[in-house]
Parts: C-alpha cells; structure tokens; sequence
C-alpha cells in the first residue's frame, strides 16, 4: 500500500498512524513554510454515536504538522492556511477534508469492520478473532523484530500465556518442549504440534525474521482438526508473504555481546579449599585422608606446610623430596589461587546477525526471498576448540496467478547449521562433573614444564587440549507446492499442497586422549579406552499432503463457512552408527584413520510412520450474535495395532456476542464487546514411538566363540492385549471482553482436561511371572488450569506530539492430579524412581519437617533416648551424617510428626509416609508476564518481564554446585556458604556444621526438608528494546522508506528469593540446570545468556 499511494503506515500494537511520504527531492513541510503563512488550527472528532475520539491522529497531509485528539477528542496545532486535514484512528475509515483557509473543524469518523475484525490464523485457514469461539491466542512479527536469540524458541518464552516452553539449558542449538496448558501425559508424553506454514517443523531451525504471526490453538474444539496429532494443543507459525507493488527491500543487523547470566561462584584459593577438604572428610570419617579424591596426594604435614608458606606468601610448584608423606619425585602444589570455573567460560561472547529479504508484486507473479546468518562466537574459554555455532537460512516464496479463479505457489525453506561442542575424555565425558571432582584450587592447572597436571586433565584439560569435540550438523531443505482456487464470487475455495522435507543430521565425535604430567620429564595419557571416533549420520524424509475445499457465504442475518479435507503424512528416517579406536593421528577427524579391530562398531536404525485423516469444521452464526462450531477428524495412524488404528475425534464450541443484542443499550464508549465462549473435545494420543505396540528384538554383539563375535539377542518383552488410544478430553469456558472504545482489552479462559487410558505400567505381578509387567491402559490423570491476558492500548498529546503506550499483562496456572494408576499400595517409590499413586498432585515433593539445627547436648540425648525407649537404636536412624547415626550439634533437626519416638519413613506410601509429609510442589505455579510498549516522536521503547509466581526446589543428591563438599569433600566450594555454616561462634547459621556425604544433601529428595527448601519463583526482565525511526524527510531522499537504529537485551535481570542465598543458578531454568552431575553428557549445564544488542534495519 505504501508503495501505490506514497502513505507511510506505522503501527504501534493496535494503533496505527499514517504519514504521507514527501516526493523524492522535495521536502513538502519546507514549502509550507516558506508559502504558507502559520496559524492556529483546532476541531472535535467523533465517532458514530457522537462520543469524542480519544488518540485519533490529526495531520496536515505531507507535513511535519499536526497532533492527537485529547481526552474530550480535541486537537489543536500550528498549521498552513492550505492543504488537506487528515484524520485517522485505528478501527475507524480514513477521513481528509481541504482546510481552505478554516481553522476550526468537526469530522465524524466512521466505522471500519476490516480493521476492526483482526484475523487469526487457525488450523486450514484464517478467522476473524470476533467469529472465534475457541480458545486462541496470537502473536505477530513485532514479538521478534529486533531480538538476538539464537533460535525462535527463546524469544516466546512467556510471549503467550500457558504456552509453556522448556530449554534444558542456554546452548545456541538447544531444541525446546512445547507444552500447552501443563502436564499432558505421564505414559506416551505429549508435546504441542509446531506447524510452520502448515506443516509440521522444527522453530529451532526457522528464521525468526521471516515470522508474520504465531497461533497456538489452546482447547480440543481448536486442535481437533489435526486429530492424533495434536491432541495436547498446536503452535501455528505463519511465514512472511510477498508484499504488493514495486520491490521492498529490508536489511537488518544485529552486533551483539552475550555473558553467562549465572555462572558458580566458587572458593579459587587453594589453601581455604583444602582447609575445608579437610574439615569435611574428617567430620565424616573421623580419620585422615590419604589423596584428594584421586588426582592429588594429600598428608595433614602437607596442609600444614600450605598454611605456613600461605602466611608468608610462598606459593608455586614443588618436586617432592619425599616430605610430608608424599610420594618422592612427584609435583607437590601450593597454588595462591586456581578458578577452573573462571578458566571454563570466556567473559564475553560476540555474535552477530544479519537478515536480507526483498519481496515485490506485479499483480500477476508475487514473491518473496529471505536469506539470515548468523554466528556464535562460543562461550568456551579454548583457544582451538570453543563451541562455536552458525546458521544460515533461505526461504523462496513464489506465486503466479494463472487464471483469475487459480493461483500456484512455491514455499522452499532450507537451513544449514554448524555446531561444535567440546567434550572431555574423563570418566564421565562432562565437563562439569570433572571440575566437581577433580577441578581442586590446590592444584595448578599447568605444571612448570608446560604440561597439564593430573587435576587439570580429569577436568578442563581437553578443552585446553582442544582435540575433542563432538560436532553436529544440519541440513534442512523442505518445498510446499500448493494450488489455491476459487469459485462462484469467491464463496467456494478449494485448496491442495504437498510437500517435501529432506533432513539430514549428523553427529560425528571425536576423543583423544590428553598428555598430563605427575612427575617431572614424565607425561602419562589418561587411561581407558583408546581415543576414538565415531560417526552418526541421520537421514529423515517426510512427506505431507492436503486437499480441502471451504464453502463461505452470508444470507441475511445467517453466515455459513464449512472446510471439508483430506491429509496424509509420512515420515521415514534411517541412521548409521560407525565406531572406531586407535587413532593413527590425533589432528584428523575421518574414521577411516582409525585402525582398531577389537572394538569397531557398525550398527543401523529404521523407523516409519505413517497417519491419514479426513476433517472438517462448520461454522455458524446468526445475526452476529450467536456463534457455533463443529469440528471432527476420522484418524488412522500406522502406530497402532490393526484393530485400533482408526479412530473418530469430534469436538464443538459455542458462542454469544453479548454486545451485538438489541436489548444491550450500554455505551461503546464502555463497553464495546463482550463475548462468552464454550468448547468441547476430545482427542487421541497418536505423538508415540511406532513399534510400541510391537514385539521387538535388540541384536548384540559381544560373545566370543570359538575366536569369532557371535550376535545374539533375547526374548522381547511381552505385549499387552486390548490396547486402545490413550484419549484426552478437553472442555474449556472463556470470556472476551472490551471497554474504553476496545482501549482495554480481557481474555480469559478456564478449563479442565482429563487424560484417560495413559500407556502405563501395568500392576505388579508374581516373581515367577519371568518377565516385567506388560505396559497397558492403565493410567487417568485431570489438569485444571486457567489464563488471563489485560491489554491497555492509549495515546494522547505529549509536548505537541503523539504519545502512543500499551501495557499487556497475562497470567496462567494449572495443576494435574492422578485419577487412576496401577500403584495399589500407594507406594511412593525412590528418589531415583518415584511412584505415582492415586490422588497425587504431579510434582510433589515429599519431605521432613526441620525445627533448625541441634544446638544443645541435652537436646540430642533426650531425643535419643526417647527411640531407645521405642526400641531403636538412634533417634533418627535414617540420616547417616557420619559413619555411624550419631547426631551431633549443628545437624539438622526433624521433627517426629508420627509420636512415635524417632524418625522413620513409615511403609514409604502415601497412605503411611512415616515422619514425612508433603512440603512442597516442583510445578511452576502463577506464570505471568508484563509488557510495557511505547512510541513518541519517532523514539520506541518497550520492555518484557516474565515470572514464576510459585515453585519450589530440593536439590538433587549431586548437586554440588550447591551442596558443595557437603556432598563429597572434594567438590568445589560455594563462595556463599563460607561464614554460613555451623560453628560454637555462629550458632544461628542457615547451614549445619560442616561434613561431606551430609545425608539431608548428599542423599538429595530422599531427605528433602522443609528448611533446605528453595523458593524458586523469579520476576526476569527478558527484553528490552529501545531505539529510534529516522524522519521521513530526511531518509527520503535517499531513497529509504524506513531506516531505525535500536539497542536491545536479553537476560538482563533477574529477582528471585533463592537468590538471597546464592546466585550460582539459573533459577528460570532450575530443573534444567539441576540435573544431576552423575549424568553423562554435557550435563545440561550450558548457562543461559544475557545479550547486549546494537541494531539496525532498513527498509528500501
């Protein structure tokens, strides 16, 4: 439109304002002035019904002059005697009246529907947000203009009330779990569909610039079309499309510096760590120990000797002589201070992005081309092996009108990503578990010699060493086809597409095994297994196709639309598992370069699936006031057994337009719309593993006869019968309303789903049975929840200029318990595998009551012979907080809930839990979210905060970025817990006394209680974005429409009740990060980033 008629549209939520450009060379404000004599130019703007127009935008067209009507719909400004008055408000038609030499003027503006009805996309179409009856929410492009983040995911975090996204941790690739209004299944799982122009695909790999909108279709009467497929809710991202007239060209570019928001913060000077190795073990054991954990010697002589050269300020490297009981010829350390932390991480990261699209019609051929790069510079502190990451996205969308009833059209998406992850070779291949363990601040990570010495290597030394890396990537090419008719006025469309997608992945990793020294001239070689390679290609082809004709028309007071259609979809992918040791050379990554013959593997993996389906959706209306929808899917899905492979999923909604009555006489002005929605449906489970319902056989190698490897497998486990879909049913109540001339805006909805016939484990069965008890249908679970998104959107006049500002604030909470479960007992399992039972809140967590610390002897021995007289040896004979149960002052003090004299767990069921109650719950609770929003003069601001209203956390047993040595003496020590534990002198600290393999730590939730109980709820300023839109005028004659410069960050803050004890956690990612140490891998540890942004875009 801006090219056809030379007006500048600029649209600040749902305000927009327009401007007429100046013609090229010739600035139109400058010859008023210079022709035109200034004088006072004033007037009244109404609506419809003779209420005054608050915020309608007031200009002379062509020029700098004008202003916004005040709260009684005035405006008043300096103008020429000629030119014409325009006058424009969102939701109302344009209006332009020649000023003629007058200065005063009253307009009545009028109505206009189109602007009024916003359109939503939902599943196989569009509808106008008023003709809605389920529950819908929307996002555009302005959610990601200008944001830095790696991939599309971390920018909808908290965008979107109950659209819940999880990233276990802050790497750049990182995929993320779609959840939609809360736990969804405990049996198959079940996670949002992502559709990406209507066709199921990765955000991760989608460029955030090429985004116009973001639906996510909440309740089962929205989700119901796509059927098996989506029964927990469906995310629709729609593509940027060709822009009508001459070509557009926008260019944009963000410089950024990325920092870990949260990185531990741990004792680095090696005599105060040591001190308190010391005291940990020692109040454990009651004895001294001989090394510190495996890669450092260790003596009490030794110790003490530290001490004394740390008060005279004699630190360095020694070859021991043989004193102080260590091992002669050995380096002996007394380093001043050692940060492995600090060495892991760089201080900054650099990335940058940069995006090029260009778009254009000529009414009969449209298209659209975007290209994005962008790269991360790597967090990690290697000067040849940080984990940098690149991507680099094109999409291609062309169309041609052959006919004036047919069009064709094009959609190629291709992404390339690059990603290389340093890996270590120590026992547990993480990283962060070897500084846990052998990361120790009394040893040096370098010897005098150069090489690494023995910590080092068990900890950081292959990312110094550089030559281990695992390395993924991607290649992503999909191609929709699609042809679009219609018929008789535009009242009968029939659509069809079909498209490609090409995936390939690869995962190629390499270890070697890194030199160290413990003696002098001596360099040794981890040990275990040689340094290997290994390479993991992945191949996934999936097709899709869709053919569905609309029928729409209006009869009088009567508005028809019905959708009638076909899908089909297929999905195949293959892998290879190639493995070899024994590398003739450490600086080539090609397998054909590993020579070992005992330990080379080769294995294969192939999966296919397959779901057909025929939907449709009717929608009624009379007389703009009572709405109905019916939606059904008859699904078939390749994932099932024969006799249960199709199934029919109905569902439908309902609506009344309040406002549209003819006996609602309340004043627009007021009250401008009110709506009430009602919805039902219910959906099947198809999102599971094809060959569940399969008997399968594993082949393994391993056996040696007769000098050959022979495969063999074993007897699958056995398959249940009578299986069926596990089938969720959704029913939802929500109310829209609008005040203030739609100024204010509500959206609210409750709603209530209950999962039946879950894919469980099946009731416990006699040891003779031979084989674990078949999983079936044996699991019910209900989730209840609730959202509710307030919008203010406002101007007035400020000094001579329009103010525009929109606040948005949202809310949602829901919670799940379990209605039906094979749990007889009411077992509450382990805390490596807890139980479900009957009547259990998902996420709870059971624990001890705690009243302190024991600070007196009397106290304990009272305690104590109180369990003797209950026939026990020790009051609490559950926490083992040395090697005997003896309690000591400064331990942690449970309280017998049941009387009957000592601590105990009862039978360790819900019904008898012993001393232990409920004490808390992991679920996050009150999500909520403010965006603040604003445009003056051509300067824009806006800032975005999400929170956590409720949530609580036990760290898991090997946490020790939190416990400290009070898990294992040799871990790292938090900064935060020096001068916080208990001592004779510092009887009222939060921590108890000082000991490693602590039981209410070391054993985690097993001992969880209520006073190491963590609030986790956070308030996060996730995005700030100010900036400013360069005149018209002045880049006009440059031949630019638009030109703006912005800063913008990520992270930048963040509150949270856990932090007045430590900020060593990302508590808006805490069960991401909290994942034990012990496991393998990266641990999921990659720290979350804050970004410093400068911007710019252009628009040609």
């Amino acid at each position: 439109m801006t090219a056809q008629t030379n007006l500048y549209f600029n649209q600040v939520n749902n305000t927009i304002s327009v401007t007429l450009l100046p013609k090229a060379k010739e600035d139109a404000s400058l010859k008023f002035s210079h022709s035109s004599r200034l004088r006072k130019i004033s007037g009244t703007i109404y609506d419809s019904n003779s209420e005054p127009i608050i915020g309608a935008n007031v200009i002379v067209e062509g020029t700098k002059y004008g202003s916004i009507t005040d709260m009684n719909g005035k405006f008043s400004f300096e103008g020429p005697e000629d030119g014409m008055l325009q006058v424009s408000y969102i939701g109302y038609k344009e209006q332009q009246i020649s000023i003629g030499g007058k200065q005063s003027f009253t307009l009545t503006l009028k109505e206009n529907s189109k602007v009024l009805d916003e359109v939503v996309v939902v599943g196989y179409g569009t509808q106008k947000k008023a003709n809605l009856t389920g529950s819908v929410d929307q996002v555009t492009s302005k959610t990601f203009e200008g944001r830095t983040n790696a991939n599309v995911t971390q920018m909808l975090q908290g965008a979107i009330p109950n659209l819940n996204l999880k990233l276990t941790d802050g790497k750049p690739d990182r995929t993320a779990t779609y959840n939609i209004r809360g736990t969804t299944s405990i049996g198959q799982g079940g996670s949002a569909l992502v559709l990406i122009d209507g066709v199921e695909g990765d955000p991760q790999y989608l460029n955030p610039d090429d985004i116009e909108s973001v639906s996510v279709l909440k309740d089962a009467a929205s989700s119901a079309i796509y059927g098996s497929r989506a029964p927990y809710g469906v995310v629709l991202i729609t593509t940027k499309s060709a822009k009508a007239g001459k070509p557009q060209i926008n260019y944009s570019t963000n410089f950024t510096f990325e920092s870990p928001t949260n990185v531990p913060d741990f004792v680095s000077d090696g005599y105060t760590w040591a001190e308190h190795f010391y005291e940990s073990w020692y109040n454990y054991k009651h004895s001294d120990p001989s090394g510190i954990n495996k890669t450092q010697q260790f003596s009490t002589a030794w110790l003490q000797e530290y001490k004394n050269r740390k008060d005279k300020g004699d630190f360095g490297t020694i070859v021991s002589d043989g004193s102080w009981g260590l091992t002669k010829g050995r380096y002996v350390y007394f380093p001043e201070k050692v940060d492995y932390m600090g060495m892991l991480y760089r201080n900054h990261v650099f990335a940058q992005t940069h995006n090029l699209s260009i778009s254009g019609s000529d009414g009969k051929f449209d298209y659209y081309l975007s290209g994005r790069y962008y790269n991360y510079g790597g967090l990690y502190n290697s000067p040849h092996n940080s984990d940098n990451y690149t991507m680099y996205n094109t999409r291609l969308k062309v169309g041609y009108q052959v006919y004036d009833w047919m069009k064709i059209s094009d959609n190629i998406d291709m992404s390339n990503t690059n990603y290389r992850n340093p890996i270590t070779y120590n026992e547990s291949n993480n990283v962060w578990r070897g500084i846990a363990d052998e990361g120790h601040p009394s040893s040096p990570i370098w010897n005098p010699d150069g090489t690494m010495t023995y910590s080092a290597v068990y900890s950081v030394g292959d990312l110094l060493y550089g030559k281990s890396h695992r390395t993924y990537k991607n290649d992503y090419v999909k191609n929709t086809m699609s042809i679009n008719t219609h018929f008789f006025k535009n009242t009968l469309r029939v659509n069809a597409d079909f498209t490609y997608r090409n995936q390939n992945y690869n995962c190629d990793t390499k270890c070697v095994r890194s030199p160290y020294s413990r003696t002098q001239n001596i360099v040794e070689t981890i040990s275990g297994t040689q340094s290997y390679i290994s390479e993991n290609p992945t191949n996934t082809i999936y097709l899709a196709n869709n053919e569905y004709a609309e029928y729409e028309n209006t009869f009088g007071k009567h508005y028809l639309k019905a959708l009638l259609g076909y899908n089909y979809e297929q999905s195949q992918t293959k892998g290879v598992y190639a493995y070899n040791d024994d590398l003739l050379t450490e600086s080539i990554d090609n397998i054909n370069l590993a020579l070992g013959t005992d330990n080379k593997n080769i294995t294969g993996s192939w999966s296919k699936w397959r779901t057909v389906g025929g939907f449709f959706r009717l929608n009624y209306i009379f007389d703009d006031r009572y709405l109905l929808e019916l939606d059904g899917r008859y699904d078939g899905s390749s994932k099932f057994p024969s006799d249960q492979r199709w199934t029919f999923f109905p569902s439908a909604s309902a609506g009344w337009r309040i406002t549209s009555e003819p006996w609602f006489k309340v004043n627009p002005k007021y009250l401008s719309n009110l709506k009430l929605r009602f919805s039902y449906g219910s959906l099947g489970n198809g999102n599971v593993d094809p060959y569940s319902y399969d008997e399968t056989f594993s082949i393994s190698r391993g056996r040696i006869i007769n000098g050959t490897i022979i495969p063999y497998t074993s007897a699958p486990f056995p398959i249940p019968t009578e299986l069926t879909w596990e089938t969720a049913r959704m029913g939802n109540l929500g109310i829209d309303v609008g005040a203030f001339n739609n100024h204010l805006n509500v959206t609210a909805d409750v709603y209530r789903r209950k999962t039946v016939n879950m894919y469980t484990v099946g009731p416990t069965l006699p040891d003779v049975y031979g084989a674990s008890s078949p999983k079936g249908n044996y699991a019910d679970m209900t989730t209840k929840g609730y959202e509710i998104s307030v919008t203010w959107d406002h101007a007035f006049n400020l000094a001579g200029k329009p103010f525009h500002y929109n606040i948005r604030a949202t809310l949602a909470d829901y919670q799940s318990t379990i209605d039906k479960y094979n749990n007889s007992t009411y077992s509450l399992g382990t805390s490596n595998s807890p139980n479900y039972y009957k009547g259990m809140k998902i996420g709870e967590i059971w624990g001890f009551t705690s009243h302190g610390l024991w600070q007196t002897d009397s106290d304990i021995n009272a305690a104590e012979a109180k369990a003797k007289a209950a026939g026990q040896a020790y009051y609490n004979p559950l926490m083992q907080t040395d090697q005997v149960y003896k309690l000591y002052r400064g331990d942690v003090k449970f309280e017998d809930l049941n009387g009957n004299g000592y601590i105990d767990r009862g039978a360790n069921t819900a019904k008898d839990p012993g001393d232990r109650c409920i004490i808390g719950n992991s679920e996050p609770r009150y999500i909520y979210s403010f965006n603040l929003g604003a445009d003056w003069n051509n300067i824009f601001f806006s800032a975005f905060f999400r929170g956590v209203g409720k949530q609580d956390w036990y760290p898991s047993n090997e946490a020790s970025y939190f416990w400290g040595q009070y898990n294992r003496p040799y871990n790292q020590v938090p900064k935060w817990q020096l001068g916080n534990y208990w001592t004779e002198d510092n009887s009222g600290a939060y921590l108890p006394r000082y000991t490693g393999y602590y039981g209410p730590f070391h054993s985690g939730s097993s001992y969880a209680n209520t006073r190491y109980l963590q609030n986790v709820a956070y308030l996060r300023l996730q995005n700030l974005q100010i900036g400013c839109n360069l005149p018209i005028s002045l880049i006009g004659k440059f031949g630019l429409k638009k030109m703006s410069i912005f800063f913008s960050g990520e992270n930048l803050w963040t509150w949270s009740p856990l932090y007045r004890h430590t900020k060593d956690v990302d508590v808006t990612n805490i069960y991401g990060t909290d994942v034990d140490a012990s496991t393998e891998g990266d641990g999921y540890n990659y720290p979350t980033m804050k970004s410093y942004s400068l911007g710019l875009s252009i628009t040609f």
